[in-house]
């Protein structure tokens, strides 16, 4: 077969699978560390398929690949493919959607907990203080007295409440496409958004980045939210409005956010979002185990695979 195959950009120890699979199609192999269009325009160059994970996927760079390719997304999301300049170009597009559902929860829920029970800001205040009082940095709610407020209630945030339901907490959500029955057996309430706003003292964040979506917590959804609420985020972090909950947090009116995803990253050194109050960053993480690397490597390259031999691809986005 005359394919050529290609890993555009990735943060993996290797690249076995993906070389197994070209292997297997008889095709040749190249990996890159493109992040620029330029650098991915030279990448995908007559590829047939490439493995892509945030490398600028635009029209310019889909048309340099072959007709007929295909482009497997690492992980969920695909907003950095352009989905129309694909479907005019006749190019797949899939991405793998389950391969972490587990591991990202994990973080999240773990995240959402350690806000609650305000560890963060108690080591922070050991550190610079020396010591200071259980009651010193405020009310502190139990788990039970929560109300975690979802934004989708995908496969993720439908694994996360699953964690928080045993610590007694409640749950709403903000997801119009998610099937009523879905809710109703997570014994979830359906609730529009300026109410996910008001009633959330714990939010965390499971919707994919569109136009639609593109900081939808800004600083009107911010103001409306309780006293002292939490947010974290492990989706998309263009779903924020960073200046806005800077404010916010340095105000004290969210007493606190861990960020798993920012707009741009890694957030730049100068950026005065490093020192909001109460802000915990972690290094777009939520995904990593090593568990889950593999899965992700296995089921896009057995994507690769399908899409060679012309297949139905397992999980095709356009």
């Amino acid at each position: 077969m005359n394919d050529r195959i290609v890993v555009t950009d990735h943060a993996f120890s290797d690249t076995h699978h993906e070389q197994a699979a070209a292997q297997r199609i008889g095709a040749e192999f190249a990996e890159f560390s493109a992040r620029t269009e330029a650098e991915t325009i030279d990448a995908v160059a007559r590829a047939s398929i490439a493995f892509v994970n945030f490398a600028p996927m635009t029209r310019a760079v889909l048309s340099k690949m072959k007709p007929g390719a295909t482009i497997i997304r690492y992980g969920v999301g695909v907003d950095n493919v352009d989905l129309d300049a694909a479907r005019e170009l006749g190019i797949k597009v899939s991405n793998v959607p389950d391969y972490g559902v587990e591991t990202v929860a994990d973080h999240a829920a773990a995240s959402l907990l350690a806000l609650a029970r305000q560890i963060p800001n108690f080591d922070r205040t050991i550190h610079t203080e020396g010591w200071t009082s259980p009651t010193s940095l405020g009310p502190l709610r139990s788990l039970r007295q929560h109300m975690i407020g979802y934004l989708g209630f995908g496969r993720i945030a439908q694994a996360v409440h699953r964690r928080l339901r045993a610590f007694g907490a409640q749950g709403i959500a903000y997801d119009p496409f998610c099937a009523d029955e879905v809710l109703y057996d997570a014994a979830v309430e359906r609730v529009e958004l300026d109410d996910l706003a008001r009633r959330s003292t714990a939010l965390t964040l499971h919707a994919p980045l569109t136009s639609e979506t593109k900081n939808v917590i800004d600083g009107e959804f911010l103001s409306r939210m309780p006293d002292r609420a939490i947010i974290v985020n492990t989706s998309r972090g263009g779903l924020i409005d960073e200046a806005a909950l800077e404010i916010a947090l340095n105000e004290g009116r969210i007493s606190g956010a861990i960020l798993d995803v920012t707009s741009v990253e890694p957030l730049p050194l100068d950026s005065s979002l490093r020192q909001a109050r109460g802000l915990v960053l972690t290094p777009h993480a939520a995904f990593y185990d090593e568990e889950s690397l593999d899965n992700l490597q296995r089921l896009a390259s057995e994507e690769a695979v399908r899409a060679a031999f012309g297949e139905p691809l397992r999980c095709q986005v356009a």
